[in-house]
């Protein structure tokens, strides 16, 4: 028999003793286990660690995904291809644990393994699946892959996540004070506890809401019938959920439902924080919307080498380890791609989630004149681009293949696959500018810049998300002027698009070439600024602070 009496390797800070339990689609630990996507994933993994560091009470709670996100390839072209295949994680410990929920109006039943927490330094994380014997097929795909594009699967995966994590904690006799919801789709679990308390305020007692999207459509959203036909209500009737949760127009919204059954919510920025607000405030019953900015676990992510450089004041020797972690990214470059990169010249990288809003194609918006920048060999640049497209976005892929096609002829530009944690820790490590250039306000933090700047990379941003808390142009950063809002999305895309080339070509390229002691003092800044507050340490202590212990 499982117990949780040696869960814990470690004696709970009395500050962090109340038992919380996060509930997160995606969960980015370490390379080897990929249940992840992005920046939710890469979020809640350093949560995950930073909870651990602080010796706090909180378990995670997720889905085994049997084949991940998917394993992003090439095909024969060099173009995007998306593979699907199982995946077997010996470090996982088999809790033998199995208990049943139900989906559809069918008895499902759901298999709990654990990731302990000295395994990858992380709070312990139970993963949920329904990949076992006891289901049919059809159940078993539940649990198979992560934001699986089918609508009644999506449904069946939180409902796995929220009523079958919820059920978890329950089963282990567990006692836990807060429930955290990292996005909302783990909403079934407040179901699942108005149906144990029966009572709405004692569900909002108990759960806390995090939202990370600043625009409505993005916010996932069922009709209601469907999901009573789906089982996501746990019992509580139709017309009950109608009464009490007043869905628009016979369509219920995960992230208004959260906020009207949780105690408290968040946004990810100070700037998203206001977003939401704006967003939600026409809505009523809603809870009150904070903000606690995300952050990045430095211990993770960040080169001790170049940190102790820092430490030491020693510029010479931030310069050398600078060289070598460039050329250690060129490696993978070289072995990609078969172009050899030079780690004297100025490397650019854009790499995150390829999505339409964070334009990764906008440096190649003016072609001709990125050409220009791109072939000038007095003041020499290398620009790489990686990133996941979500696998049936087209847009997007064929925003990954665009790029490729204009660049595959350039020796010194290149677009990498597989972006996962290690890629990702290369890139930040490797790369002189990290390069983010979202339409504003659709970043609600986004802090792949954030462990970049602990590793002597410099960002050149998009005023949005985490930016406008750290930047200082021309001190710490560089920021790229944003266009008047009352224009189309075209207009501004076009704008912004020149205005990224000038920031370039005027300011970060002559810095880097003709100021080196300049340019030297701005990645000092930035290392020296973008900790502590950017670290998740902070973070973790602010959501005790601010949501589970108020």
């Amino acid at each position: 028999m499982f117990s949780l009496d040696k869960l814990f390797p470690f004696e709970f800070d009395k500050k962090y003793s109340k038992p919380v339990a996060y509930f997160s689609m995606e969960f980015a630990i370490d390379q080897p286990l990929k249940i992840y996507s992005g920046g939710l994933g890469f979020l809640a993994g350093s949560h995950m660690r930073s909870a651990f560091d602080l010796k706090q009470n909180m378990i995670g709670i997720g889905i085994l995904w049997k084949k991940g996100y998917y394993d992003q390839e090439r095909n024969q072209d060099q173009t995007l291809k998306v593979s699907f295949r199982d995946k077997d994680y010996h470090f996982l410990t088999d809790t033998g644990i199995v208990y049943p929920i139900t989906i559809h109006g069918a008895k499902v039943f759901v298999k709990a393994y654990l990731l302990k927490s000295e395994v990858f330094s992380s709070a312990p994380i139970f993963l949920l699946s329904t990949d076992i014997p006891e289901n049919d097929f059809l159940a078993q795909t539940i649990s198979h892959r992560l934001y699986d594009p089918n609508e009644t699967t999506r449904i069946a995966q939180s409902i796995l996540l929220g009523i079958g994590g919820a059920k978890l904690l329950d089963e282990l006799n567990r006692k836990t004070d807060i429930y955290h919801m990292n996005e909302g789709h783990a909403l079934p679990l407040c179901f699942y506890l108005l149906d144990k308390h029966k009572d709405l305020e004692e569900v909002k007692k108990r759960v806390v809401f995090t939202t990370h999207t600043p625009e409505l459509a993005g916010n996932e959203a069922h009709s209601v019938p469907l999901l009573n036909s789906m089982s996501f209500f746990n019992g509580i009737s139709q017309a009950e959920v109608e009464e009490k949760l007043h869905p628009e127009n016979g369509v219920l919204n995960y992230t208004l439902t959260a906020l009207r059954m949780a105690k408290r919510a968040n946004g990810v920025s100070q700037l998203h924080g206001e977003v939401a607000r704006k967003m939600w405030k026409d809505n009523k019953g809603i809870c009150e919307i904070g903000d606690i900015t995300n952050a990045q676990n430095k211990i993770y992510w960040h080169d001790e080498v170049i940190e102790k450089a820092l430490a030491d004041d020693n510029e010479k020797a931030i310069a050398k380890r600078k060289i070598e972690l460039k050329e250690k990214l060129f490696r993978l470059v070289a072995n990609q791609t078969g172009k050899l990169f030079d780690p004297n010249i100025l490397t650019i990288v854009w790499a995150r989630r390829f999505a339409a809003y964070k334009r990764a194609n906008l440096l190649l918006a003016d072609f001709e004149r990125f050409l220009t920048i791109a072939k000038n060999s007095k003041y020499p640049i290398q620009v790489i681009w990686a990133g996941k497209p979500y696998p049936e976005d087209f847009g997007a892929i064929n925003i990954f293949n665009e790029i490729y096609w204009k660049t595959k002829d350039l020796p010194n530009c290149t677009v990498l696959t597989g972006y996962e944690l290690w890629l990702s820790g290369h890139l930040k490590k490797g790369s002189d500018v990290w390069l983010n250039n979202p339409r504003l306000y659709h970043e609600a933090s986004g802090t792949s810049g954030m462990t970049a700047a602990m590793n002597g990379s410099v960002n050149v941003s998009i005023p949005d998300g985490w930016v406008p808390e750290f930047s200082k142009h021309g001190k710490n950063s560089f920021i790229i002027k944003t266009a008047d809002e009352s224009l189309s999305v075209e207009q501004r895309d076009r704008i912004e698009a020149e205005n990224l080339l000038d920031v370039l070509e005027k300011e970060v390229i002559p810095t880097y070439y003709q100021t080196p002691e300049k340019w030297n003092k701005i990645v000092k800044t930035a290392m020296d600024e973008v900790v502590p507050f950017f670290d998740s340490a902070r973070m973790a202590k602010e959501y005790y602070e601010k949501m589970y212990l108020r």
